[in-house]
């Protein structure tokens, strides 16, 4: 691909995303949506997604953002229903859509239909994470579809690896399929758990934050790579490293994490907007191949798989949910009763994306005798009529979904509670320590500079108290949220005066990026991003 046609398809999907932010409709679908419209414009060049760029350039960055974002702790908790979801789910759809895609089409041997059950098998991981954060679901769902999402790929990419060796004539067995899923389950894990403490001891010894969020940069290409240079997972590599940085990024300096998180929110927003609307500019290749299937058999084809992915991932998420709880009386005694609503939502959050996408594109042309891949031009189609289908249907009707069935959302007030608590008693601990520290002569301060850093403690402490309080009945505002506001006016105020000065020479432009720097980290401070 050229250099104008990737900036502009950085450009316009990072500016469609942006206007996404002013609607009510999720990102994703209006850049597909977009990417469908463009696709049409006589003169785009053809976007064709290239598996050996998505899979180990796209994939790593996508996965690592979304796995450090996530709690270890949280995904510990819901260990079961993750497994059954990104393992057991994704081998099921597999064999359930690969046989339905047999019967469905008449000339479509079973290998190769076992290839386009593996090829769609897996809910995307930037789908289920965007639509997620956007609508608002309960905490444990949300974990739930995050964790699975975060798996899923590696069961996927196996599943199909041996499905396609089976088609291309290499004799894959069951045994040898379930062997070769193993290895490359268990030695993903062994790469990412081999590789993350000496990581985890570089992040934490090197000084510079800029070279810290180089290395951050670096990590899940690393990961990745070595995993699949010894023929294990690199999604799970990614994923094990990345869970256990985010679950210790505390040890790591304040810098660095200032730095990375606008690092990788940068990073996530280019290539999640990217991604979306490569997926609507794909229509042009897929048609173009599609040939003999042109026509109502493929429409045809093409709705009735939807159909059956659809119904495949309700047909597993109810037994998943209730029969463990039916053949366990320690899981009962355990866990609250679930109802039907989380396992409809779960249901129907199934999103597939670019990576289905990727897979269904790296199906070669031809098998080992010569003869053309069968229906790989249909695969493509249907994988691309698929991941279309549930990000379109599924993803623009999953909030009115959500509302309709009134689940409960985060209970903001108890959250907040919590944090009021947590910071009372770092608070304490912080006084105590900031005691201890001035009775020794060499932490001598003055009593201004000692009060100051009372004060700023005492700040700490209120602020969330504050946010408990009651409002202000003019504006809306709670008293910290009106503080924030007078603070950042007052810097504001500040600043001007500072480049007044340095247009009138007064200061050079050196000194105002440090007084600039300063207001900046005073801002940063006093008007922190609402979580």
């Amino acid at each position: 691909m050229h250099v104008l046609p990737l900036l502009l398809l950085v450009a316009g999907s990072a500016a469609v995303a942006g206007a996404a932010r002013r609607t009510p409709v999720p990102a994703p679908l209006l850049l597909v949506a977009a990417g469908l419209a463009v696709s049409y414009i006589p003169g785009v060049p053809a976007y064709e997604l290239d598996p050996d760029i998505v899979l180990p350039l796209l994939l790593p960055p996508l996965l690592y953002t979304a796995a450090t974002d996530s709690s270890y702790l949280d995904l510990r908790a819901q260990l079961r229903p993750v497994a059954l979801l990104s393992v057991g789910y994704v081998l099921f759809a597999t064999l359930v859509v690969g046989w339905a895609a047999y019967l469905l089409v008449p000339s479509l041997p079973l290998t190769a239909a076992l290839v386009l059950g593996a090829v769609v098998a897996p809910p995307d991981a930037v789908a289920a994470t965007a639509v997620a954060r956007r609508v608002g679901l309960p905490s444990r769902i949300t974990t739930i579809l995050q964790g699975e999402s975060l798996v899923n790929d590696a069961t996927a990419i196996t599943a199909y690896k041996v499905a396609l060796a089976a088609a291309v004539g290499e004799g894959a067995t069951w045994a040898g399929g379930i062997r070769e899923f193993l290895l490359a389950a268990v030695g993903g894990v062994v790469v990412g758990l081999v590789l993350m403490i000496p990581i985890h001891w570089l992040r934490t010894h090197i000084n510079e934050a800029l070279l810290q969020n180089t290395l951050s940069l670096l990590i899940p290409f690393a990961a990745y790579g070595v995993a699949e240079w010894v023929d294990a997972s690199g999604v799970l590599a990614v994923v094990v490293v990345a869970l256990y940085l985010g679950h210790r990024a505390w040890e790591v300096d304040f810098a660095t994490r200032l730095q990375e998180e606008a690092v990788w929110k940068m990073v996530a927003f280019v290539l999640e907007s990217a991604v979306f609307a490569l997926i609507g500019l794909q229509l042009p290749v897929v048609l173009k191949g599609l040939g003999a299937y042109e026509g109502t058999s493929a429409a045809w084809y093409a709705i009735a798989l939807f159909v059956v992915v659809v119904a495949t991932r309700f047909v597993w998420v109810y037994p998943a949910t209730f029969l463990p709880r039916i053949l366990s009386s320690r899981i009962r005694e355990r866990e609250d009763n679930p109802t039907w609503k989380a396992p409809f939502v779960i249901g129907w959050a199934g999103m597939r994306g670019v990576v289905s996408l990727a897979i269904a594109f790296s199906i070669p042309l031809t098998m080992h005798g010569g003869e053309a891949f069968p229906g790989r031009n249909l695969i493509l189609f249907l994988t691309f009529t698929t991941v279309i289908g549930t990000l379109v249907v599924q993803g623009l009707t999953l909030p009115p979904l959500i509302r309709l069935l009134k689940l409960p959302g985060r209970d903001t007030q108890a959250e907040t509670l919590a944090e009021a608590n947590a910071q009372a008693q770092a608070s304490r601990a912080a006084e105590q320590r900031l005691d201890d520290l001035l009775t020794d002569e060499r932490n001598a301060l003055p009593p201004p500079l000692a009060e100051r850093l009372r004060s700023a403690l005492e700040r700490r402490r209120n602020a969330v108290w504050e946010r408990l309080g009651a409002v202000n009945p003019v504006t809306g505002e709670t008293a910290d949220d009106t503080y924030r506001r007078l603070s950042r006016d007052m810097i504001g105020a500040e600043r001007e005066v500072f480049v007044r000065l340095r247009d009138l020479r007064y200061i050079d432009d050196e000194m105002l990026r440090t007084l600039l720097r300063r207001l900046d980290l005073e801002e940063a401070a006093a008007y922190r991003e609402a979580a």
